[in-house]
């Protein structure tokens, strides 16, 4: 991948999209401090200081919007998953993209699509990863959360984490455009820690409570409510 740095941005995601033309395919949009980053629903992405990762890939796998690119966000959060995993700890994906450890977050994704006259530009993933925080910065984020160095008991090394992420990213990426979330759907419910459970899903401006019975074969969520009807999510973020 070609690495992109800047020393400070408001958004790595606003950054790429703004000079999506430019940037070229498989681009690594970073920062070692992000003043105005964002995540799903317009939340705020905190930030926690400049040893954590603050990213962006920029995509252009083709002209035009194919399904199985709304999976991206599913396979960036495996790859992320694998990649904690070398360090000896058991992350938790809670779907559609967020992962945690020990019940609380240490990464999210924000994946954005740029369309212009009909046609697709790119495709940007934005995400962060708590690698290394103080503990009393991470107790005034609005929910729990959690770094690798707390969860290791070491300092972590930036550089070596985003090379090993990147590199997993790109082993398989070219066969997942072609055949999709069934690639990944095993490896990835092995992480799901919502399974079974029941779950508060929020759709645009509704919530829907249930038992978390399946993904699909395209990565939705099926889920079951108090009286016993099925839904089948493609979109959502489980609260």
């Amino acid at each position: 991948m070609n690495l992109f740095y800047l020393e400070e941005v408001e958004s790595t995601n606003k950054y790429a999209k703004e000079n999506i033309k430019d940037l070229a395919d498989k681009t690594v949009v970073y920062t070692s401090n992000q003043t105005a980053g964002r995540g799903r629903l317009e939340r705020k992405w905190s930030y926690l200081g400049e040893n954590n990762i603050y990213a962006s890939i920029v995509l252009k796998p083709s002209k035009e919007m194919k399904e199985v690119y709304s999976n991206l966000t599913q396979y960036l959060c495996l790859i992320l998953s694998e990649t904690f995993e070398e360090y000896g700890v058991k992350p938790r994906i809670k779907w559609p993209n967020d992962i945690q450890i020990n019940g609380k977050k240490i990464s999210g994704i924000l994946a954005e699509g740029c369309i212009a006259s009909n046609s697709l530009e790119g495709l940007v993933l934005g995400f962060g990863v708590n690698l290394n925080c103080e503990e009393k910065l991470l107790k005034e984020i609005n929910q729990p959360a959690t770094a690798l160095n707390i969860e290791t008991g070491m300092e972590i090394d930036k550089e070596k984490f985003l090379k090993t992420l990147l590199d997993k990213f790109c082993l398989m990426y070219d066969r997942f455009i072609e055949e999709g979330f069934l690639l990944i759907k095993e490896d990835y419910i092995k992480r799901a820690g919502f399974l079974n459970k029941e779950v508060t899903v929020r759709v645009f401006d509704k919530t829907i409570t249930g038992i978390a019975k399946d993904i699909t074969d395209n990565g939705a969520l099926k889920l079951v409510d108090k009286d016993e009807n099925g839904h089948v999510l493609l979109i959502g973020d489980i609260l």
